[in-house]
């Protein structure tokens, strides 16, 4: 150990702030740049500070910067005080639940709101809704922050289907599905430009974008990212937008809204991803109010996850729920569809 970590461990207790063990498939990659890929809201700067300090112990030994992690080594993020922790407090907030039973819930989740807190959003969660619906309660010490129901998430600008267990073996049932791709999930994407094939698949790397934390990209480092698979179908055409289908093959933080992007059709409205200004169409003043008019009905991403399927983990029947493109998305492609025909007869 290293002098600084004696010298606190002499003065109080270390306490576990994180746990990671490195996949099966994990290449050989110094620590520093391993955890700054792994842990969110984290640079590879603090994260170097860290390790000076004595913090990182990989496989129960202080880490240097340029220690390998090899699969199957345990990272560990030790301080000496203890980890503050979510408080969730239930809150009787309405809640759109498609199906319940004694081991699951489908809820439809509107958009804008936040599934889990954090980040600033502390109250107001679908969490903390689910917490009063069930009859939870979580201090902030508890050792578990996701209170173990959630399996998926959705961001919070996008509305859908969202399934929630109930109980430790329907979580840890619908968990395995999760990992092996075997959960079905079709989404509605309104996006920017005329999709040129009627269909397709999307592969590429996604990873966190070095110049920005809060947005991804698709990258050819598998070190730096996760391979994503997206399909798509093309539902409906308006010239400078066009209405699609996608079905996630497999299911990475933001992946529709990066994978459209990366090819060149990122959503409308989709402010992170360059999707809230305009990027098809003519220079006219009245094509911009109509743009901006559009931006006003569906003030968000224009994504909405319309079905999920999986196997039910107590009686092993496939089950398939499905929710309405909501009035903000109907509304706007009701708008385009008017204007569109107006354009074709004029």
């Amino acid at each position: 150990m290293t002098d600084d970590l004696l010298e606190l461990e002499d003065q109080q207790e270390m306490f576990e702030h994180f746990r990671l063990v490195a996949d099966k498939g994990q290449a050989p990659v110094r620590v520093d740049k391993y955890l700054s890929t792994h842990v969110e809201g984290t640079s590879r700067h603090r994260v170097q500070l860290a390790i000076k300090q004595g913090y990182v112990l990989v496989d129960d030994s202080p880490a240097k910067a340029n220690t390998i992690i090899r699969p199957g080594n345990v990272i560990r993020f030790v301080m000496p005080y203890q980890r503050r922790g979510v408080e969730i407090l239930p809150e009787d907030i309405p809640l759109d639940i498609t199906y319940e039973d004694d081991d699951l819930l489908v809820v439809n989740k509107a958009a804008g709101m936040v599934v889990h807190p954090g980040h600033g959003n502390f109250s107001g969660t679908l969490i903390n809704a689910l917490a009063f619906h069930l009859g939870l309660t979580q201090a902030p010490d508890a050792d578990d922050e996701r209170m173990g129901i959630l399996v998926h998430r959705i961001d919070k600008d996008t509305s859908g289907l969202l399934v929630v267990a109930k109980n430790d073996g329907a979580q840890a049932d619908l968990a395995r599905q999760f990992f092996y791709h075997t959960i079905d999930r079709k989404y509605i994407a309104v996006v920017w430009g005329n999709v040129k094939e009627d269909s397709g698949t999307i592969e590429g790397i996604i990873g966190r974008d070095p110049s920005d934390r809060l947005r991804f990209k698709v990258t050819d480092d598998p070190e730096k990212g996760k391979h994503a698979v997206t399909h798509y179908r093309v539902l409906e055409r308006f010239g400078f937008i066009t209405v699609v289908e996608c079905i996630l093959e497999t299911g990475r933080t933001h992946q529709i809204r990066v994978h459209m992007s990366s090819i060149g059709h990122p959503l409308f409205n989709d402010e992170r991803y360059g999707g809230s200004e305009i990027r098809k169409g003519t220079i006219y003043t009245k094509y911009r109010q109509f743009i901006e008019n559009c931006f006003k009905v569906c003030p968000r991403q224009a994504l909405h996850a319309k079905t999920l399927g999986f196997t039910h983990p107590r009686t092993g029947e496939r089950v398939f729920f499905d929710s309405p493109v909501p009035a903000d998305m109907t509304a706007l492609i009701e708008k385009w569809r008017t204007y569109t025909s107006a354009m074709s007869e004029g």
